[in-house]
């Protein structure tokens, strides 16, 4: 398991008789930035409570980082945690409260004021040091709280709803300043936001009713490595299209005006794409747009067509 990051089998976690967690099994490879997706009551934030060690599971294991559940000794300083909602205290400095959560981290006192300096500048804070938290908008309280999960270059970094409030181009610096920590350790996102997971995740799990419905690569579970869509004018007999692609090796299936096209396994767009747009252009086919894959949107209402069965959390 030195490969995960993170392994849970057969979690279950109830809140009288709401189910939370039905036997929940997912992995998170280390490096990655995962998406966690699902709709509300999925399960996403008691999942992350739980690996945190803030709430006790009902059943099932937890490993955090190869060293079993989540424990304060073995793990200090390597995990970092963005609640839900996350509150700090309001009277105090902004710089001042990011460097005591350097010092939790295991940071000297040195080492945190320049840690908590370096992460507001990354958050576009930097001249918010010396103002207090609760003189902040909420937007600005959301980018603190995300910079004291970063502090300390924690292994595993748990981002619940990271960007809530944030306006869009804020949003884009978010998305940045994660990217940066791509390899250097393991992230968990969850937001609502399909989009913005979908442009700075590399690996996604999709929950539903408390358990993992589909987990992979971004390109495995959006078809990005095997699959090419293409849109085409309407009008176009597009069907007339599919014996020509099948003569070139590629399997084809009309969608009103959209053609979806795979190639052989085992090969990728680049190589799909050469077999796929020579029938194409030699058939005069009104191109309008070629997509590798699906959007995680689509690809995530299409895995809702069959949840899984059992009892729907509250």
């Amino acid at each position: 398991m030195a490969d995960l990051a993170l392994r849970i089998r057969g979690l279950r976690r109830r809140y009288g008789a709401t189910v939370a967690l039905d036997g929940l099994d997912l992995d998170v490879p280390r490096g990655v930035i995962c998406g966690l997706v699902g709709p509300n009551g999925a399960g996403k934030t008691t999942t992350m409570g739980i690996v945190a060690g803030l709430i006790r599971p009902d059943a099932g294991t937890v490993d955090v980082l190869g060293e079993g559940p989540f424990d304060p000794t073995r793990h200090a300083g390597r995990v970092g945690l963005l609640p839900q909602d996350c509150a700090m205290p309001a009277s105090l400095p902004v710089g001042e409260v990011l460097a005591y959560y350097g010092r939790l981290q295991g940071l000297s006192t040195s080492m945190a004021r320049r840690a908590a300096d370096r992460l507001l500048d990354e958050v576009d804070l930097a001249d918010r040091a010396g103002q207090r938290i609760g003189q902040l908008s909420h937007g600005m309280r959301r980018r603190v709280a995300v910079a004291q999960a970063l502090i300390g270059d924690p292994e595993l970094v748990l981002l619940d709803e990271p960007t809530s409030g944030l306006d869009p181009h804020l949003v884009v610096r978010m998305r940045a300043l994660l990217r940066t920590r791509r390899g250097r350790c393991t992230i968990v996102v969850s937001s609502h936001i399909l989009a913005e997971l979908e442009a700075t995740c590399d690996h996604v799990i999709f929950m539903e009713r408390g358990r993992c419905t589909a987990a992979g690569s971004m390109a495995e579970l959006t078809g990005r490595s095997r699959q090419v869509i293409v849109e085409l004018e309407p009008g176009l007999d597009a069907p007339a299209l599919v014996p020509s692609l099948q003569g070139a090796g590629l399997r084809a299936q009309v969608d009103g005006t959209r053609l979806v096209v795979t190639g052989p396994t085992g090969e990728g767009t680049a190589a799909l794409n050469a077999r796929l747009l020579p029938v194409l252009l030699a058939a005069g086919a009104p191109i309008v747009e070629v997509q590798a894959g699906r959007s995680l949107e689509a690809t995530w209402m299409a895995s809702r067509a069959d949840p899984p069965p059992g009892p729907k959390p509250g």
